[in-house]
């Protein structure tokens, strides 16, 4: 594992030793609101062990992209959450024009708000092979009415703006793009007793998914004691998913 940039970026960048400059399948991982992509590096070192290069670009406004603003970022974690999944084609350049990415074999994984990310870069980005999206959501324009609502609590009534807000993440948004979703191995992971991000808009996601007969590619965990935390059956899981289809 080292620490480089992507432009000026930083990222922490995993890859087995003997393999570390030779075309990998290759995950871009996004970890969580206010978390940080060290925190998100040990499932980036599992990965790694088993075989794959992993990518855990740093989010705007956080770790050096970030200036100490915290009042400013609370506002700000659909805007964080948007430029995540715009900034991936970056990512995903830079790695191929070293030649470090396997006959494009590129998957995408997050925690938290890596999740979201994940589900919205699967949405839009069809160059991608598989995904694995922990604790997230892709219903953006509904659940930013209770998550994080971009204009705080105490705006809440205010339709007007809320919604010129949010209207940036409407093309983002899966909920009138699920088949996008479905013609791909995908892995929602979520824990039952999630305090931050609902248990039910994976349940959701897999229940629209299924009512539309477009669930054969889902891998679906949903973990009866977990809370808004990564258990190591979750991390575990991931990396066989990814073993498996990508």
């Amino acid at each position: 594992m080292t620490e480089e940039r992507i432009g000026d970026i930083p990222a922490i960048h995993a890859a087995p030793k003997e393999r570390f400059d030779a075309p990998l399948p290759t995950i871009f991982l996004f970890h969580g609101y206010t978390s940080s992509k060290e925190l998100n590096s040990y499932l980036g070192y599992m990965l790694a062990q088993a075989g794959f290069r992993v990518i855990l670009p740093e989010a705007d406004l956080h770790g050096a992209r970030f200036d100490g603003n915290e009042a400013y970022r609370l506002t700000r974690f659909w805007d964080i959450l948007r430029r995540n999944i715009d900034e991936l084609p970056l990512y995903r350049d830079h790695y191929a024009s070293r030649g470090l990415i396997e006959g494009g074999r590129i998957g995408v994984a997050g925690t938290s708000m890596g999740g979201f990310t994940t589900l919205g870069c699967m949405a839009r980005y069809r160059w991608i092979k598989a995904a694995a999206s922990y604790m997230g959501s892709g219903y953006y324009l509904d659940l930013s009415r209770t998550l994080y609502p971009p204009l705080g609590l105490c705006h809440a009534q205010n339709e007007a703006e809320h919604a010129r807000r949010m209207q940036p993440l409407t093309e983002y948004d899966v909920s009138t793009q699920l088949d996008k979703l479905a013609d791909r191995p995908l892995l929602v992971w979520h824990g039952m007793r999630d305090e931050i991000v609902p248990f039910g808009e994976s349940e959701r996601l897999r229940a629209d998914l299924t009512s539309r007969g477009l669930a054969g590619d889902l891998t679906y965990m949903a973990d009866p004691n977990a809370t808004h935390k990564l258990p190591m059956s979750a991390a575990t899981g991931g990396v066989a998913f990814f073993t498996r289809y990508l």
